[in-house]
């Protein structure tokens, strides 16, 4: 029997309510994106404050993020980590990330990030290749689908022991119970869920949360 209670607006007004509450800088940022064409890649509010206590939980002071769209979980990530910390913020789009840009420099946080506008496996191998390997504390990763079991791979090798991962979009609006042949981010979104759910070296969760979140720990 699921235990899955059913979400009408007011629940969901009260979930927000007993949440973290944002900073104006946040609020502003998500109000904005919220505007535009492509609003639905913004992570939820409900999301944001997970990263964040995860973030703390995990002391990070060097984090990777691959898939930034308007910067919204990157400021999530450098407002929780340390005066030193240190967000490598992946993606291909200038245009989207360059909003991100401003409201990351309103909050006093862009000395933390570092953006690279480039396809994130051509920064994570280049991070590989340069003796990064087992360095980073945390990782999100909201990128394209398909492109998630290289990015598992790549991340593991980037987080040290103890460091934490987070897929978002784990359960594909959910659709990830039927996956078409033809559905390569279904397929890549699932092959990560199972990989993870069989990987010795990690300690997983799985939640309901949004569109499902995926959450490792590195053994």
């Amino acid at each position: 029997m699921s235990k899955i209670i059913p979400f009408n607006d007011a629940l969901y007004d009260y979930l927000l309510a007993t949440n973290p509450t944002e900073t104006d800088v946040q609020r502003r940022l998500r109000e904005y994106t919220a505007r535009m064409a492509d609003a639905e890649l913004q992570i939820s509010p409900e999301q944001t404050g997970l990263i964040q206590f995860l973030v703390k939980l995990s002391r990070a002071k060097k984090a990777i993020e691959i898939g930034v769209f308007t910067g919204y979980s990157s400021l999530a990530i450098a407002l929780t980590m340390p005066d030193d910390g240190k967000l490598i913020a992946c993606d291909v789009s200038e245009e989207w990330t360059s909003i991100g840009r401003k409201f990351w420099k309103d909050a006093g946080v862009d000395h933390k990030i570092e953006l690279r506008v480039a396809p994130a496996l051509q920064t994570t191998q280049a991070l590989l290749d340069t003796g990064e390997e087992g360095t980073f504390d945390f990782a999100f990763i909201d990128a394209d689908k398909e492109g998630y079991p290289t990015y598992y791979d790549h991340c593991m090798k980037l987080v040290k022991s103890g460091g934490v991962l987070v897929f978002d979009n784990s359960l594909k609006q959910g659709n990830i119970v039927n996956v078409a042949e033809s559905d390569l981010a279904g397929r890549g979104t699932d092959e990560v869920n199972r990989r993870a759910q069989a990987d010795p070296r990690v300690t997983m969760c799985h939640v309901n949360v949004a569109d499902g979140m995926l959450l490792v720990i590195k053994n």
